[in-house]
C-alpha cells in the first residue's frame, strides 16, 4: 500500500492508517477531535517564507517542490521530523496518510513528502 495524502477536512477512514498532519499551522476551523490526526509534524511544513512565496499557485509548484526539498535538506528541525516520518513509514509498512489543509490536492507539501517517502526503501 502506498503512502496516501488527504485533506484534513475529509472524513478519517479506517484505511488511513497512521494519520500525520504535515502543516506548520493548524487547519482553520478544525478541532483536534474532528481532525483525528495521530501525529502532527509541525516543523516538517514549509517555512513561513516559502509558504507565503508559493501561495498555492499551481504555476509555481515545480519551483516550490525544488525549494521545499532544498529546505528539507538544510533545516535541522525539518530533517529530524522527516526522519521520524520515514521511520513511521517503515514501521507502519507505508500504511500512512499525510494530512494537509490546502484546498489544492495536487500542489502542496504533502504531495512532495509522499514522493520522497515513495522513493525510499522499506
Amino acid at each position: 500500500m502506498p503512502v496516501q495524502t488527504k485533506r484534513v477536512y475529509e472524513d478519517a477512514e479506517k484505511d488511513d492508517g497512521l494519520r500525520v498532519l504535515v502543516d506548520r499551522l493548524w487547519p482553520r476551523g478544525m478541532s483536534k477531535e474532528d481532525a483525528q490526526v495521530d501525529e502532527w509534524l509541525k516543523e516538517l511544513g514549509p517555512s513561513t517564507e516559502l509558504r507565503q512565496w508559493f501561495d498555492h499557485d499551481p504555476d509555481k509548484f515545480e519551483d516550490f517542490k525544488e525549494k521545499y526539498k532544498e529546505e528539507l535538506k538544510n533545516n535541522e528541525a525539518q530533517q529530524e521530523e522527516l526522519e521520524k516520518l520515514k521511520d513511521w513509514t517503515k514501521e507502519y509498512k507505508k500504511n500512512i496518510t499525510l494530512v494537509f489543509g490546502a484546498k489544492d490536492e495536487k500542489n502542496n507539501q504533502a504531495v512532495v513528502l509522499k514522493e520522497i517517502l515513495d522513493h525510499q526503501q522499506v
